[in-house]
């Protein structure tokens, strides 16, 4: 939830109309996602490990850093900590849904063990640097709770003058980052066999 009230907050910030933040642009977008992941995973690390991300829940899983029956438990509190989180957004600026004609605008999605030192500071500046560097064509999804969340809440949500959720797309979002954990996670394995 912290994750995607950081991050969708920004993306709000700097897309909707009359807000302090209008058009500051690209960098603010990437920086306060990557502050966003470093917050969140400074916040829940201890308790969770800092599973923010579906793809890898299921990346570990696979190679036995996690036992299967935790993942549907790790996927729901993600999925609705990310429906939470876009929908204190929708909240916190509400009366600039209004004022912001664009429908694109209202739907712009940009964004273990590492809980203590400077471990979630760096997964913050890994997801900056992501960002800025791959996140021109689409937007990087790299979490599907973090697209996929915030995708239903704008699905149900009465946000003034919004356009589609874009499902067509929503797929990938979902599937790219999960098949990129998997491999990620057996090429560690391969690797650093323990």
């Amino acid at each position: 939830m912290l994750l995607v009230i950081l991050g969708d907050g920004v993306v709000a910030n700097v897309v909707l109309n009359k807000t302090k933040g209008q058009n500051a642009g690209w960098i603010v977008i990437t920086a306060g996602w990557g502050f966003g992941v470093a917050v969140a995973v400074y916040a829940v690390g201890t308790f969770s490990g800092a599973h923010l991300n579906p793809s890898v829940t299921i990346g570990l899983a696979s190679i036995d850093k996690l036992a299967w029956a935790s993942v549907p438990v790790y996927v729901a509190a993600q999925m609705l900590g990310a429906f939470l989180g876009a929908t204190i957004v929708w909240l916190a600026y509400l009366p600039h849904w209004p004022m912001t004609e664009s429908p694109a605008a209202k739907n712009l999605n940009p964004a273990y063990g590492w809980d203590a030192g400077l471990g979630p500071f760096l997964v913050g500046i890994l997801v900056w640097a992501i960002g800025l560097s791959l996140g021109g064509p689409t937007g990087y999804a790299i979490n599907p709770a973090r697209d996929l969340g915030p995708r239903i809440a704008h699905a149900l949500l009465p946000i003034a003058g919004k356009g589609n959720s874009d499902w067509g797309y929503a797929w990938i979002p979902v599937a790219g980052p999960i098949i990129g954990g998997l491999i990620a996670a057996f090429l560690y394995k391969a690797l650093w066999p323990v």
